[in-house]
C-alpha cells in the first residue's frame, strides 16, 4: 500500500506483485518502439555489462560501491546514476567515468553575428550590425565566413574571443598584415566537445567536490544533507529499517549516526550540525513522495539521456535539494503521522492525516491538459488532491489530442488520437486513483466563458494551476485570480527549461507584474525583399503558403457564394490591401486557373520563375549592387545580402521536388484528382519541359518597400478606387467562365502529416529562397520546426516543473505560511542549473494612512449614485475625475455633458452608457476610478465593487 503514493502504474490489484512485474505492461504501452524487459533475480556485475546506462533508486552504499566500480573499470564506461527520494529530502550522484566526451554543452543554436567592420591590429576588434545584442562571451570560439577585403579570415581555422560586448568583440588574432576589411562577413559560434572527468561514488563521498546548488538561501544546506544520507544508509544497515516517522529515540540515533559520520569527516567537517532539520530528515526518510519522485523522474531521466546521447553537460556529480518549506507551519503531532492502512500512509508520515484531509477536500481548478495538465493530475491523484467527499478537481482544455503530443503527455495513447484532451486526460487520472472527483471540461477559459466559471465557481476555488502554454491566457487568468483572490500556481517549460511562480493574495507579486519583453519581429521589407537568415526565409515561405492555398482560395469562395455582398465589401474598403486581394482572386480565377493536373504543374513552374528569378532580376535592377543611399552608403551593407537570381534546372532534385509539392497542393485547391504519374520523377521532368516560360521583361519605376517601420508591402495608389472598380468587372467575367457549383478547397497548414506536402512546399519555398540570398539551407524536420513555430517540449522538464509546483501546493493548501516559505524557480537540466527563490511582495501604494496592493479591492454597500462614490473617495482624500466600467467612460470631469449623471444611480449609468448586462447571479458592479490627491498627483486606486443588490 506504500507504494501506491509515488507510483502511478501501481493501483490496489497490484498489491503483493513485484513492482516492475506489476508497471511493465502499462511502460509499455506509451511506446511500443521502446523494449521494455524486467529482470527479478538479484541483480550481479554481468547484468550491467549490457547497458549504457544504470540508474540505482533503491540500494546500500556497499552494493553502490561494487556496482559503480564495474561500471567504472569497464570497458568502454557505463554511466552509473544513483538517485534517492527520502521525504521532502532527495539527492542525485552521476558517474560517467573517466572520459565522458560531451558533444554538445548546451544544446543552444550557435550564436552568430553580421559583420560591420574589423580593424588591422593586434587584438583584432570586430564590430556587428546593430540589429541584435551579440550573444558571445569571452572564451567563446569563432569562425568567420563571407568576409570580403580581410579574406584570410575565412579559413574556417576557430578564434577565440575576447572583450566580448553588446555589438562587438575582439579575437585573439593579428590582423596587422591581413587584407583591409571591405564588406560582409557572419562570425559563428564554433561548439566544440569537452572531454569529462568523473570521479568513482568512492572517491567522491570522500571528496565531494562543489555542489551543485539550488537555493542560495540554503549554501551550507548540501555538506548537511550529504552526511545525513550517508547516516541513514548506515543506520539501516544496522537496523534494518529506516527511521520511524516521529519517532524521537530513532531521530536521537540518526543524528548520532551523523555525528560520527561528521567527526569522520577531514575537509568538510560541519562546525554545529541542524538537529531539527535532521529530525526531520529521520522521520519522513521512508517515505516517496510524489511531487519529489517527478521531481527527481525529471532530472534523471534527463541525465539518462546525456549519458547515452553526449548532448548537454551532464550533472557533476553530487545534487542535493530539500523543501522542508513545504511542512506545516504547525507543529505536528507523532500520533498524526501513523498510518492509516491508505494509499496516502507515505504522505501522511511527513505531513501528517491533518494536511491530508485539506488536500482530499481541495476544490482545485486545472487549466490546460496538455504535458503539464498531464503531469499535474497524475501528481493529484497520487497526492489525493481533491479526493474526498467535498473535494473537486475541475480540468478545462478546448484542445484535442494530436499524434505529436504522445511524446511528452503521458496520459493519451495512440487510440485517442482525435478525442478530447480533458475527457481522457481525466479518466486516465481516474484510474490512477478512482476516489478523485475531477469534473472535465472543454471550454476555453476567457471572457466568453464567464457564464460557465462564473462568480461562485470562483468564489468557492482553494486555488487555480495554470498548465497553459500562452501568455494571453496566463494574463487573462492572473486577472481573474487578481480579482477573486485566489493562489495561482504557474508554470512553464521550454525544451530542458522550466520555471516557476507562486502567485500568493497579498503576499506576493503577480503574475502581470513583470513581463518578458515581446519577441522580436522581422520588418515586413526585410521579410519580403531584403532577407538574412533563414528564419526570414521561413516567415516568408509560410506567409506564402497561407496566401496562394488558403486566404485566395477563401476569398474566391467568398466572392462566389455572393458577388455583390463582396463586391460592396471591397469598394468600403477601397484601399491598397482590397486592391491586391482583388488581384489575387482575379489571377486565380483568369490566368492562374487549373482544369488539369498539367495546368497546376505550369502554375508551379511559372511560380518558381516569378519567386525565384524574376522578382529578383526586378530588384536588383530597381537596387544595384553598387546602388549607394542618400548618405552616401551602400545600400546593400550589412545585413542586407545581395541576391542572384536561379537558373530552373530539371536535373536539380530540389527544383523538381518543388514543383512536384507545388503542383500537388494546387491541383488539391482546385479539387483535380492527382495522376498516378504525377510522382514519377522521369514523367513529371517531362512535363515540366514542356511549359513555356514567358520572357520577364524589367521595368522602370517599381516601388519597392524598404522602409522597416512600414507594416505591410502593399503600395498605396491614388487610382485604388478606379483599380478596384475595374477588377471587379474582372471577377464578373471570370465567374461566368466557371463551371456549375464551383468552389475552391482552402488547405490549412498542417505540420504533423508528413505526407501531405504543406511541409515539403514551405521547406522548398524557403530554401530556393535562401539559395538566392547566400543563406544556409535547412532540411524539412529543422524547417518544420521554425515554420510550425513549435515550442520545444520534453517529458523531463514537465515533470520537474509540476514536482516543484506540487511542493507549493501543499504550503497553498495547509495555510500560514508566510512569503519566506515560498519558492519561485528556474531550472535548465541542460546546463544543468537550478535556481530557486523568493517571490517578490507586491508594491504597495500610499496615501495618507492608507497601504494597498494590486491584491486589494475597494467595496461599496448600497445602489450609490455617482455624487456619493466621488464623496466617498473625497472623504478619503482622494479628488476622482474619471470613472469607467468595462472600456466605457461613465463620467469625467473634462466632459460638460456628464454633470448630467452625477446624480443618477451607478449601475443606471453603466445599463444606458456601457450597455453593461448584469447577470442575475451578480449583485455587484466594478468599476475603474483615476483619482489624484490634493497635490494633483495621479494615484492607482484598488478596483471598486459596488453592491447594489
Amino acid at each position: 500500500m506504500w507504494d501506491l503514493s509515488g507510483n502511478f502504474f501501481l493501483s490496489e490489484d497490484d498489491i503483493g506483485k513485484n513492482r516492475a512485474v506489476a508497471c511493465i505492461a502499462k511502460l509499455q504501452e506509451l511506446n511500443n518502439a521502446v523494449l521494455i524487459s524486467v529482470l527479478t533475480e538479484d541483480l550481479t556485475n554481468e547484468h550491467l555489462s549490457k547497458f549504457q546506462a544504470v540508474v540505482f533508486t533503491d540500494i546500500s552504499l556497499d552494493k553502490a560501491f561494487e556496482f559503480d566500480d564495474y561500471c567504472c573499470n569497464h570497458q568502454p564506461s557505463i554511466s552509473f546514476i544513483k538517485a534517492e527520494v527520502c521525504g521532502l529530502f532527495g539527492s542525485v550522484f552521476c558517474d560517467f567515468g573517466p572520459k565522458f566526451t560531451v558533444l554538445d554543452v548546451d544544446g543552444e543554436e550557435p550564436h552568430t553575428g553580421i559583420i560591420s567592420s574589423i580593424s588591422n591590429d593586434n587584438p583584432a576588434m570586430v564590430s556587428c550590425v546593430d540589429d541584435e545584442r551579440l550573444e558571445f562571451q569571452d572564451g567563446d570560439l569563432v569562425v568567420f565566413s563571407e568576409v570580403q577585403g580581410m579574406t584570410e579570415l575565412n579559413d574556417g581555422k576557430p578564434r577565440k574571443i575576447i572583450n566580448a560586448r553588446p555589438y562587438s568583440f575582439c579575437i585573439q588574432e593579428d590582423t596587422s598584415n591581413f587584407g583591409i576589411y571591405a564588406k560582409g562577413g557572419i562570425v559563428t559560434q564554433v561548439k566544440e566537445p569537452i572531454i569529462l572527468e568523473f570521479k568513482s561514488l568512492r572517491d567522491s563521498i570522500r571528496e565531494p567536490g562543489n555542489f551543485l546548488l539550488s537555493d542560495f538561501s540554503k549554501f551550507d544546506r548540501p555538506p548537511l544533507l550529504h552526511f545525513a544520507f550517508l547516516a541513514l544508509d548506515k543506520f539501516r544497515k544496522e537496523f534494518g529499517r529506516f527511521p520511524g516517522a516521529g519517532c524521537d529515540q530513532d531521530a536521537q540515533r540518526f543524528i548520532e549516526f551523523v555525528a560520527s559520520v561528521n567527526e569522520a569527516t577531514i575537509d568538510y567537517k560541519m562546525d554545529e550540525l541542524d538537529g531539527k532539520l535532521l529530525r526531520i530528515f529521520a522521520s519522513g526518510s521512508r517515505a516517496v513522495l510524489n511531487p519529489m519522485a517527478a521531481m527527481f523522474g525529471g532530472i534523471v531521466g534527463q541525465e539518462v539521456v546525456k549519458a547515452c546521447s553526449g548532448k548537454f553537460h551532464p550533472q557533476y556529480q553530487f545534487f542535493y535539494f530539500d523543501s522542508v518549506e513545504s511542512l506545516p507551519t504547525y507543529p505536528l503531532d507523532s500520533k498524526d503521522l501513523k498510518p492509516l492502512n491508505s494509499r496516502y500512509d507515505a504522505q501522511i508520515s511527513v505531513f501528517g492525516s491533518k494536511l491530508q484531509k485539506k488536500l482530499r477536500d481541495a476544490n482545485v481548478f486545472v487549466v490546460g491538459s496538455g504535458a503539464l495538465g498531464c503531469e499535474f493530475l497524475k501528481n493529484f491523484a497520487l497526492m489525493g488532491v481533491s479526493c474526498g467527499l467535498k473535494g473537486k478537481l475541475t480540468i478545462t482544455d478546448d484542445d484535442i489530442i494530436e499524434k505529436s503530443n504522445l511524446s511528452r503527455q503521458f496520459l493519451f495513447r495512440d487510440w485517442n488520437i482525435g478525442q478530447a484532451k480533458s475527457t481522457i486526460a481525466a479518466a486516465a487520472a481516474s484510474a490512477i486513483n478512482s476516489s478523485l472527483h475531477i469534473n472535465a471540461l472543454q471550454n476555453r477559459a476567457c471572457p466568453e466563458t464567464e457564464h460557465v466559471f462564473h462568480d461562485a465557481f470562483w468564489e468557492g476555488l482553494d486555488v487555480v494551476i495554470n498548465a497553459l502554454d500562452n501568455v494571453n491566457a496566463r494574463m487573462y487568468m492572473d486577472m481573474r485570480c487578481l480579482y477573486f483572490q485566489k493562489p495561482l500556481l504557474e508554470s512553464g517549460t521550454l525544451g530542458p527549461k522550466c520555471n516557476t511562480q507562486m502567485v500568493i493574495p497579498h503576499l506576493t507579486e503577480n503574475y502581470g507584474a513583470s513581463r518578458d519583453p515581446p519577441e522580436k519581429q522581422a520588418p515586413m521589407c526585410t521579410v519580403h525583399s531584403f532577407p538574412h537568415n533563414i528564419d526570414h526565409c521561413l516567415t516568408w515561405a509560410r506567409s506564402e503558403f497561407e496566401g496562394l492555398l488558403e486566404k485566395t482560395p477563401n476569398e474566391v469562395n467568398s466572392f462566389i457564394s455572393n458577388p455583390a455582398q463582396y463586391a460592396a465589401a471591397m469598394r468600403k474598403a477601397g484601399d491598397a490591401q482590397a486592391r491586391e486581394l482583388l488581384e489575387r482572386v482575379c489571377e486565380c480565377l483568369d490566368k492562374e486557373r487549373c482544369d488539369g493536373f498539367e495546368d497546376c504543374i505550369t502554375w508551379a513552374r511559372l511560380k518558381f520563375e516569378d519567386y525565384f528569378s524574376n522578382r529578383v532580376k526586378q530588384l536588383t535592377f530597381t537596387f544595384p549592387e553598387d546602388a549607394v543611399t542618400s548618405t552616401g552608403a551602400f545600400f546593400w551593407s550589412a545585413p542586407k545580402r545581395f541576391p542572384r537570381p536561379l537558373q530552373f534546372s530539371t536535373v536539380d532534385s530540389s527544383h523538381i521536388h518543388f514543383i512536384l509539392a507545388a503542383s500537388i497542393l494546387r491541383a488539391m485547391s482546385f479539387g483535380i484528382s492527382i495522376p498516378d504519374w504525377a510522382k514519377n520523377t522521369s514523367n513529371l521532368v517531362d512535363a515540366i519541359s514542356k511549359v513555356v516560360v514567358p520572357e520577364f521583361e524589367l521595368k522602370s519605376g517599381i516601388k519597392i518597400e524598404t522602409d522597416e517601420k512600414a507594416s505591410n508591402i502593399s503600395s498605396a495608389s491614388v487610382d485604388d478606387a478606379a483599380v478596384i472598380e475595374d477588377l471587379l468587372t474582372k471577377l464578373e467575367a471570370c465567374a461566368k467562365k466557371l463551371p456549375p457549383g464551383f468552389l475552391m478547397k482552402p488547405i490549412q497548414f498542417e505540420k504533423d502529416d508528413d505526407a501531405n506536402f504543406h511541409m515539403d512546399l514551405i521547406a522548398g519555398l524557403a530554401n530556393m529562397r535562401a539559395r538566392n540570398y547566400g543563406i544556409q539551407e535547412v532540411d524539412k524536420l529543422k524547417a518544420k520546426f521554425i515554420a510550425g513555430r513549435i515550442i520545444p517540449a520534453i517529458a523531463t522538464s514537465t515533470a520537474m516543473a509540476t514536482g516543484l509546483v506540487c511542493l507549493e501546493l501543499y504550503k497553498v493548501l495547509a495555510g500560514g505560511h508566510p512569503v519566506e516559505d515560498y519558492r519561485n524557480s528556474f531550472a535548465n537540466l541542460a546546463i544543468p542549473m537550478f535556481s530557486m527563490a523568493e517571490p517578490l511582495p507586491p508594491k504597495v501604494i500610499k496615501h495618507q494612512d492608507m497601504r494597498w496592493t494590486v491584491w486589494d479591492r475597494w467595496s461599496i454597500e448600497g445602489n450609490i449614485t455617482v455624487a456619493e462614490l466621488l464623496k466617498w473617495l473625497s472623504d478619503k482624500g482622494l479628488s476622482a475625475y474619471s470613472v469607467s466600467c468595462g472600456t466605457s467612460l461613465l463620467y469625467n470631469t473634462m466632459f460638460p455633458r456628464h454633470k448630467d449623471r452625477v446624480n443618477k444611480k451607478i449601475v443606471d449609468v453603466a445599463k444606458e452608457v456601457a450597455k453593461v448586462d448584469v447577470p442575475a447571479y451578480r449583485r455587484h458592479l466594478d468599476v475603474v476610478v483615476a483619482c489624484e490627491d490634493d497635490d494633483g498627483n495621479d494615484i492607482d486606486i484598488p478596483l471598486i465593487s459596488i453592491y447594489f443588490r
